[in-house]
């Protein structure tokens, strides 16, 4: 925590200069973890609460090395644990069968 009182995730309030949405085009994998994340949390796993607690749970360095998304679907992962959806072991099993089909398994085009 520094002098403001302010921890290494409470960014709001500082100069960061615009937001253009449209300066943004998400990616599909994007997309994909924003729709996770509604569906999850509407499902009852977790609260948009429970997501941010996760995700600030992750540290500093998370910040500064993962995306925003990237961060996102590590907090969906670690809410879906604690809520238990599935466990760790059972998330690398089908982790390994989804590897096994290959590099452009799930590639779509953007249209």
């Amino acid at each position: 925590m520094d002098k403001t009182g302010r921890r290494w995730h409470d960014m709001g309030g500082q100069a960061a200069g615009a937001v253009l949405p449209e300066d943004h085009d998400y990616a599909l994998w994007e997309k994909r973890v924003d729709a996770l994340m509604v569906l999850c949390s509407s499902k009852g796993y977790f609260t948009v609460d429970g997501l941010r607690r996760a995700i600030e749970d992750m540290g500093e360095e998370a910040f500064e090395t993962m995306s925003y998304y990237e961060r996102w679907v590590a907090a969906v992962n670690q809410n879906m644990i604690v809520a238990g959806a599935y466990s760790l072991t059972e998330l690398g099993e089908r982790m390994e069968l989804i590897k096994a089909r290959g590099e452009t398994y799930g590639e779509a085009a953007d249209g």
